[in-house]
């Protein structure tokens, strides 16, 4: 393996509460050494000067379509948008086709990862067999050959009994119950957010108590059980409430928040554009505000891109019938930094921190995360000063579906390296 010098950059690592310009030694696939490096041997030099240089992004929540709806996304491309993004490890939804819920379908993402990807791939399982809600998975067997966490997302674990004994094997073997939170019920056939412009637009909405009954029943359950739960792409200030309380409780509820949340209104939909559908519903004015404080007194734990690829032949359907979702992991960086950083609502660190560090914590991933001696040499390298517009060109997933698409963004992705292997730079692939 070629040996790295990553040299003169910004080197910020929250993780161990580092700022400052210096450089990076990588051997052997680690960090050997950060500092001034005197002796580079025979190691590829990388110049980093004037570029943030940062650990590797962590997606808690990507959606990679494989097995079954490879026509979406496959594993393949959907690691090289995740390296196109800086992200260089991704946990993969076990909402595909079928469902992943034995170990056979971990072996098959762990075999295809192999083969196939271009950064670190953490499959999920579901908390249910098939993710239809009535029997729960065998969590023991599905820990041992690799699962980082059980979700059914997708789908919400309606059955509190059945949530109840899965928070009781999250106890059992530290791994977290990811939930969508959803009720299905006051949900019904809503297709955006309920409020001002639902009613404006006369679609029917989707009432934040969806979210947030739902958020509340497992706060109470993980108290009860000692279980961790973690609650997807938190959107609504009402759900904050909950997942606050419970933090000053004590209870072992973590959060993620997306970009789209943090940065998109319910406004967006006035031309009923099908790439701002998403579940849970883009929010009001307030409840982005509140996700954005939120996010800088921890109470939302980590970002999360909730990348959700779909055909251009899915989303070119009326508004009402399109499907959920959106991609995100080629943007997520520089919409972030473009639109909370630079205005100065949130602190570069702290936006590092929530995509590197944090995420890592939840899962168990450390030293992912982090630029500490003999870490995975995985790290991010950022032009926090270039702007770019995304385009098709842009985009590395299968799938089209972005809502940023002609969006000027600042915050260029210039290399990212996993395992001290230089996987994307320049906007290419090795």
């Amino acid at each position: 393996m070629t040996n790295l010098v990553i040299k003169n950059g910004r080197v910020l690592d929250p993780a161990n509460g580092r700022d400052e310009v210096t450089s990076i030694l990588v051997e052997n696939g680690v960090v050997k050494k950060i500092g001034r490096v005197r002796d580079t041997g025979n190691a590829q030099i990388v110049d980093a000067t004037g570029l943030l240089v940062c650990p590797g992004f962590i997606d808690l929540h990507t959606h990679l379509r494989e097995p079954g709806r490879e026509d979406k996304e496959t594993i393949q491309t959907g690691t090289r948008a995740a390296a196109a993004g800086g992200f260089t490890s991704v946990c993969a939804i076990p909402n595909t086709n079928p469902v992943i819920d034995s170990q056979t379908g971990l072996k098959f993402v762990f075999a295809r990862a192999e083969t196939d990807a271009c950064v670190n791939v953490f499959p999920y399982a579901a908390v249910t067999k098939g993710q239809a809600g009535e029997e729960i998975v065998d969590f023991g067997d599905l820990v041992y050959y690799g699962a980082r966490g059980f979700t059914d997302d997708g789908h919400p674990v309606a059955n509190a009994e059945i949530m109840r004994r899965s928070l009781e094997y999250s106890a059992m073997f530290n791994v977290p119950i990811m939930d969508h939170c959803e009720d299905l019920s006051l949900t019904a056939d809503g297709v955006m957010h309920e409020g001002f412009y639902s009613t404006k637009l006369g679609l029917k909405g989707i009432p934040a108590l969806s979210e947030s009954t739902q958020v509340a029943r497992d706060v109470e359950l993980a108290e009860y059980t000692g279980g961790h739960v973690h609650i997807c792409h938190v959107s609504k200030s009402e759900s904050l409430v909950y997942i606050r309380r419970g933090k000053e409780r004590g209870v072992r509820v973590t959060c993620e928040a997306t970009p789209h949340h943090l940065t998109l209104t319910d406004k967006c939909l006035e031309d009923y554009d099908t790439a701002f559908k998403v579940n849970p519903p883009i929010g009001c004015e307030e409840d982005r505000q509140a996700l954005i404080e939120a996010l800088k007194d921890s109470t939302i734990d980590c970002i999360a891109t909730d990348h959700a690829p779909h055909t251009d032949i899915e989303k070119d359907q009326p508004l009402t019938d399109a499907p959920f979702g959106m991609i995100g992991l080629e943007t997520a960086s520089p919409v972030l930094y473009t639109n909370l950083v630079v205005p100065g609502l949130v602190p570069l660190e702290l936006l590092i921190e929530k995509m590197t560090a944090a995420p890592a914590r939840i899962v168990h991933l450390e030293p992912h995360g982090s630029l500490s001696e003999n870490a995975p040499a995985d790290i991010t390298l950022i032009n926090l000063d270039k702007e770019f517009t995304v385009d098709r060109d842009f985009l590395f997933s299968k799938s089209w579906n972005s809502p940023f698409l002609g969006m000027k963004l600042r915050g260029s992705i210039e290399a990212t390296i996993v395992g001290g292997k230089i996987v994307f730079r320049n906007r290419a692939f090795a």
